[in-house]
This record gives structure tokens, sequence and C-alpha cells, in this order.
């Protein structure tokens, strides 16, 4: 009997650590946790697209006994005055700023600095309503060659890797403008003027940006831009036949809209990286 106990506990004791081997064999440890993406830190880049605006420059004088043109003559000049200059171009330069993250949300300041290309031209002609068939010429041309912008960003987190947000801010820009009017009467006057300002104005808009990882990420936005309006008056008006007409008091302005869409790619400097569970 005893003998048969024996040879029971060495089929069970060896069945058990087949059984444990077979299970060691088998056993692999548990993927490691894959880190989840943190927008936290200082970030560089760069960013392409276009812009499509108005500048709405307008010519306009007013009536004087002692100016030049007759009262009938001043609605016909500030109507034709009125004009629009259109202009799309290619935009792109450079971007840095600093996102901090708070749970899901994202906070951040941004400038950037870029080629803004926005350029155009209006002519128009008109009948002195006193004078027909005598015509008057105005010209205007307005120029912005870059544009820079300093806004704030806050947005939210689609998935640990996809940012929406909103932004906002001042945007900076040198607007030009040149006028010139002239007098197609026997008389022959002409005005012209020039305007120069560094504008500080504002702009908003939406973006979306995408963490492809290793500090990389790829965004997509577009920015509404108002420069506002700057102006500039002429007392120059000059006619070939009886000389200057300092009365004949000029306002010429410049109106700077608008809009932009552009992609771009940033790099993020280190910043905490967090676990995702």
């Amino acid at each position: 009997m005893k003998t048969f106990f024996l040879a029971v506990a060495s089929v069970v004791l060896g069945t058990a650590s087949v059984q444990a081997a077979d299970l060691a064999a088998h056993y692999t440890k548990a993927p490691a946790v894959a880190p989840a993406y943190n927008w936290t830190g200082f970030y560089v880049g760069g960013n392409v697209g276009g812009q499509w605006g108005s500048a709405d420059p307008t010519t306009s004088t007013v009536f004087s006994p002692t100016g030049y043109f007759a009262a009938s003559s001043v609605p016909a000049i500030n109507t034709v005055g009125a004009q629009s200059v259109n202009s799309s171009s290619v935009t792109g330069g450079f971007t840095a700023g600093y996102n901090w993250q708070v749970n899901h949300a994202v906070f951040g300041l941004e400038g950037d600095i870029n080629y803004f290309g926005f350029k155009g031209s209006a002519t128009g002609s008109g009948f002195y309503p006193c004078c027909a068939p005598s015509t008057f010429t105005v010209n205007a041309s307005v120029s912005a060659d870059w544009l820079a912008t300093i806004r704030g960003r806050i947005g939210f987190l689609a998935t640990p890797n996809w940012l929406i947000y909103a932004t906002g801010g001042a945007a900076i820009s040198e607007v030009k403008g040149n006028f010139v009017f002239t007098d197609n009467y026997f008389a022959g006057a002409s005005e012209s003027a020039a305007v120069r300002d560094t504008r500080v104005g504002w702009t908003a808009g939406l973006g979306g940006e995408y963490a492809v990882g290793n500090g990389w990420s790829l965004k997509a936005e577009y920015l509404y831009v108002d420069l506002g309006r700057i102006a500039t008056t002429s007392t120059n008006l000059t006619s070939a036949t009886f000389g200057p007409f300092p009365s004949s008091v000029y306002t010429h302005s410049v109106d700077l809209k608008s809009n932009i869409v552009r992609v771009g790619v940033n790099y993020k400097f280190g910043g905490p990286v967090v676990a995702r569970y």
C-alpha cells in the first residue's frame, strides 16, 4: 500500500511540475504603457498660405469759395474717389510660442512675422457737372509688405494629440498709400499725397494642430486681420494756369482688412511626458 501512495504522489507532483513549466514558457510581460503627448513647452515653426483682402482707399475734397472747384464738382470728385483695392498673394514666415496644458485645456501665447504681400491699385474718372465734357481722374495705390501678430491661444484636446483652438490679439503692419488727382479741364490742375504708417490693429481666428510625435506638430488656421484706417490731408492742388489753390483741401484714407489661411509645422522643445492609463 505504501508503494502505491508513493507512485500516486510521484505522478501528481510530476504533472504539476510540467504545468508550471508550461505556464512559465508562455508567460509574457504586459505591454509598456504608451506616453501621452503633453503640449506644455516652448516651440518654434514656420508657415505658408495665402491672403485676400481689401483696402478701400478714398479721395475727397470740400467746397471753398476761394477754391478751385465749383460747388457741384465736389460731390462728383468724392463719389469717384470712393474706391476699392483688392489684393491676394502668397504669405509665409516664422512662428514662436509657448503652451501650457491643464488637463484637457491648452493655453498659449504665440507671435509670428510673415511676408504679407498686400498690393493693389485703383483708377476712376468722372465729369464735372458744371463743365462737361471736362473730366478728372483719381488714382490710388496701397501696399503692406509684412505682417506680425502677437496672439493668445485657448484650446481643448479632442484627443491627446489633436488640439482645436481659438486665437486673437494684435496685428502689426506698415501700410502705405499713394494718391494722385488729375484735372483734365483747360486750367490743368493736379494734387498728390502719400500716407505711411505702422499700424497696430487686431486679428482673430480658429485653428487645429496635430502632434505627430517627437516634438513635431502640424497645424492649419484661419485669421481675420483688421489694420484700421489711416488718413492724411493735402493742400497742394496746383493749376498750371492759375497757380496753387491751398484752400482746396483733400483728404485721403486707407482702410485695410485681410483674410489669411495657412498651414504650418512646429517643433516643441522638451516638456513633461504624462503616462496614458
